[in-house]
């Protein structure tokens, strides 16, 4: 609406005032057009379309890129992609806080430049039975830890990886303490690494990792099979490349070979799966874990998961139900997650402790000295060296383990990489992690990405 003003002014006799704009689309077109709007720019009142009309925000996008920062930084899909904050995913959770049964001996976090804190991080997977649909091996446990990654997520949020410790790592289990306080008395001859998930739960376990190790951890996850599975089903399937058919009569496990995408008992039984396939130690069983774990959120961050709702809320669901935790809630898990979100998969590596074979425990392993390297870069939030990115996977390889095409050189340090991010290269040699691993002349080495011909054939992947 405008309003004509007659008025006689003094100096000029009959003439007419000018004509004053009061509506807001008037005064817009009386703007210059670069100028057009820009109060409601400044006010984020959102953009202005053709006749004034404002664009209606789009809720949908940020909420996808919410998703996908948070992926991406947790980086594993076994139970922290999750940050839609819908309250039936909240009540989904069964949070856990563990604090009190983990005593009063825990290690202090060092101090590290920062800008923010970094973060530690343990995943457990249950090999427990109970759930349904999960005995498709034919075998009984007493709720094992079957798998363990650390996450290590990086105080300046430009790099993470995750160490998976093999089931049958030798270790002196400390002592632990149940809900009511009363202690698990320590062993007293080694015992392997999932033995304290039977003790005590993932409290004893976490007990463990910190005192056997000197790093605290800041949260963990458990996830069991019926988790794991169903969220393979809500991405429709996870690709893998299986060099030979797998045969397993005793425990009912039969894959044919090729590269495919797998998913339910098919995808549990082939992550299951120790012998018939690769060397049949536990350490390249995990690393066949780890690929597929990156085959997993590749898929998971594809731009048409992203562009299916139903898949998307699927794998969601799947990944929060029944989930133990002591994260706050959805909420929390996404706010970490956006402080991550310039991390990219190929930035997120995997790796295995370094190891030897032991008759400490039966059919069982054994850290080597190099490992204690690994855990000062942990504690000192610093990058992994060379030594430890030989044969390490990263979530952006392919499913055979071998580096994609657009992967880059590692983790190797950018030129805007301060040098307390940056960890001297050690100088005793690189360890194959594998046994009979010799020392180098401690010369450093670029940054590898995938896995190496001869550590595709161990751990039972395509060469």
């Amino acid at each position: 609406m405008t309003q004509d003003v007659e008025s006689r002014r003094p100096d000029a006799p009959g003439s007419r005032a000018r004509r004053v704009p009061t509506s807001r689309a008037d005064r817009d077109r009386r703007r210059p057009r670069g100028e057009r709007g820009s109060r409601a720019s400044r006010a984020g009142a959102g953009k202005r379309v053709a006749g004034g009309r404002r664009k209606a925000p789009q809720p949908g996008k940020v909420v996808l890129k919410v998703i996908l920062a948070s992926l991406l930084s947790l980086g594993l899909a076994t139970g922290l992609g999750v940050v839609l904050i819908y309250n039936n995913w909240n009540s989904n959770i069964d949070r856990q806080d563990l604090a009190a049964q983990l005593g009063n001996d825990r290690p202090k976090k060092e101090k590290v430049a920062g800008p923010q804190q970094p973060m530690n991080i343990l995943v457990m997977g249950s090999d427990s039975r109970d759930c349904e649909g999960c005995g498709v091996d034919g075998e009984s446990t007493n709720g094992l830890s079957d798998t363990t990654i650390l996450f290590h997520l990086s105080a300046n949020r430009k790099f993470a990886y995750g160490i998976s410790i093999p089931r049958d790592t030798a270790v002196m289990r400390p002592t632990c303490y149940k809900p009511d306080g009363s202690e698990i008395r320590a062993a007293t001859s080694y015992d392997k690494w999932n033995a304290a998930f039977s003790y005590g739960g993932p409290a004893c376990t976490i007990r463990q990792f910190e005192q056997v190790t000197g790093i605290p951890l800041d949260n963990y996850v458990v996830v069991n099979f019926g988790q794991f599975k169903d969220m393979v089903n809500a991405l429709d399937g996870v690709e893998v490349c299986i060099p030979d058919d797998i045969d397993d009569d005793v425990r009912n496990i039969h894959l044919k070979a090729g590269t495919r995408e797998i998913k339910g008992n098919e995808a549990l039984t082939y992550v299951r799966a120790r012998y018939r396939i690769g060397d049949g130690t536990d350490p390249n069983r995990t690393r066949r874990q780890q690929a597929f774990i990156g085959s997993m959120i590749n898929k998971a961050l594809t731009a048409g998961m992203l562009a299916r709702p139903d898949r998307l809320v699927g794998f969601m669901n799947a990944a929060t139900t029944g989930l133990q935790t002591d994260f706050k809630g959805i909420a929390q898990m996404a706010d970490l997650g956006v402080t991550a979100q310039g991390i990219g998969a190929d930035n997120i590596k995997f790796i295995t402790t370094p190891w030897a074979y032991s008759d400490k425990v039966s059919s069982g392993i054994e850290w080597t000295p190099e490992v204690e390297k690994l855990w000062q870069l942990v504690r000192e939030d610093k990058r992994l060296t060379p030594e430890f990115l030989k044969d390490a996977l990263s979530a952006g390889d392919n499913p055979d383990g071998s580096p994609s095409v657009t992967a880059g050189s590692g983790q190797a340090p950018s030129e805007t990489t301060s040098p307390s991010e940056t960890a001297s290269p050690s100088e005793s040699g690189t360890p194959s992690g594998t046994p009979g691993g010799s020392a180098g002349n401690g010369t450093p080495t670029p940054p590898a990405t995938g896995l190496s011909a001869a550590g595709r054939d161990a751990a039972g992947l395509c060469t």
